[in-house]
Formats: structure tokens, C-alpha cells, sequence
């Protein structure tokens, strides 16, 4: 599933802090995407339906966390550009990802073994 840079937006957030009310959310996000409150709760409800983020309740107040972890998402996302738009065969450049701001050393390495097969180092 290809995301908008909105769901993403809200992901990047979801993954850096979460559970998160929808006010902490849009708060969070009011800088950098300049959304109005509704246009927030628009994107969770349609994020909602498409499955990308959980609604749960804390203490009666509704609050919501990413319905994958950033490196599947990332990986799923990279794997169809790399794979089926550029038709890359081999081994995908997971190399060239780092310095990236949202990824640690960690994260890189699951990324490279979700994307080429590679075995969890011991």
C-alpha cells in the first residue's frame, strides 16, 4: 500500500512518541504540516479505516499508535519502489539510507534483512 506524505506525516510522528491523543497529535504536527485541527481528524479517521493506526482508550480519552512499526512500512514502501517501479533485481542499496534522520543503526539492519533476505546476526 503506497501512503500519502499526509499518512506519513502522521506516522513519522505516531512512531517518534505514541499513544497519542488527537490534539497531542495535531499539535505535534501544526509546525511542519500547518493542518487545521479538522484536517488532522480527517487524516486519523481515514488512516483509521485503512488500517495504519489503532484508536484505543486512555483514561476516556481516544488515543492512537501506528498499526505497523516504521521499518515494515519503510520496507514495504521501499521494496515496491525499488522492485516494481524501478525493477531493480539483486540486492537492494539499504547503504544509502544511512545518515537518514527517522532510522538508527538498528533499524537499518532490520530494514536491510526485510529487503535482501538477510540472516539476524548472532
Amino acid at each position: 500500500m503506497q501512503l500519502s506524505d499526509s499518512e506519513l506525516e502522521v506516522l513519522k510522528a505516531l512512531w517518534e512518541k505514541n499513544p497519542l491523543s488527537a490534539r497531542e497529535l495535531h499539535d505535534e504536527l501544526a509546525a511542519r504540516t500547518g493542518w487545521a485541527v479538522s484536517t488532522t481528524r480527517t487524516v486519523l479517521e481515514r488512516m483509521r479505516t485503512k488500517e495504519l493506526i489503532i484508536r484505543s482508550e486512555a483514561h476516556g480519552l481516544a488515543v492512537f499508535t501506528p498499526a505497523k512499526t516504521k521499518v515494515e512500512v519503510l520496507g514495504n514502501s521501499l521494496s515496491h519502489l525499488f522492485r516494481h517501479v524501478l525493477e531493480v533485481p539483486g540486492s537492494l542499496p539499504v547503504s544509502a539510507l544511512t545518515g537518514s534522520a527517522i532510522l538508527n543503526a538498528d533499524e537499518l539492519a532490520e530494514l536491510d534483512r526485510m529487503l535482501n533476505g538477510r540472516k539476524r546476526k548472532s
